[in-house]
């Protein structure tokens, strides 16, 4: 697709622009896949762990997952078996239990982080062009709150959850 000619208005510009990020969507999903595959984790489980920045809720977790808080309950579950991670009551709201690595998982998140900037299908980029590429997508998931515009506001969805350590 790098090759396509550059857009001559802003219809053609969006669909070049929806399938480009198509496929660099498919392109993280297959190397989050086989750099979870390495820790024997599925997919889900890592975007978990990544995402697992610290004390989350589930519904937290659910929001930077993208899904709905009863899916990620059978990945939550799956990962304290493995003891990588507990359920701690909230100490300000003992209503709220927060999701918290173990020793184990904070250790597997640190490899996993490493083997996910492994040949990243962001890897090309400087970093110049990785924050630009951030602010620019930001910018156009933020979009929800403008008039005519039906799209929910996006979640925080821990851009830069790779770094963060």
């Amino acid at each position: 697709m790098a090759s396509d000619p550059a857009p001559t208005s802003p219809s053609d510009a969006d669909a070049q622009i929806c399938g480009l990020v198509a496929e660099l969507a498919r392109r993280i999903d297959a190397h989050v896949r086989s750099r979870g595959d390495r820790l024997e984790l599925t997919a889900t489980q890592a975007v978990a762990l990544r995402e697992l920045t610290g004390p989350l809720t589930m519904r937290e977790l659910a929001a930077r997952m993208c899904c709905e808080p009863s899916n990620v309950t059978f990945v939550v579950d799956r990962l304290e078996r493995r003891g990588l991670l507990e359920r701690r009551l909230d100490p300000a709201d003992r209503r709220v239990r927060r999701l918290v690595l173990t020793d184990s998982g904070t250790a597997l998140r640190a490899r996993l982080l490493d083997l996910l900037t492994e040949d990243s299908p962001l890897g090309c980029l400087t970093d110049a062009e990785r924050r630009a590429l951030c602010e620019l997508l930001g910018t156009a998931v933020g979009r929800g709150d403008r008039p005519g515009d039906t799209a929910e506001p996006a979640p925080d969805v821990g851009v830069s959850s790779y770094a963060e350590r």
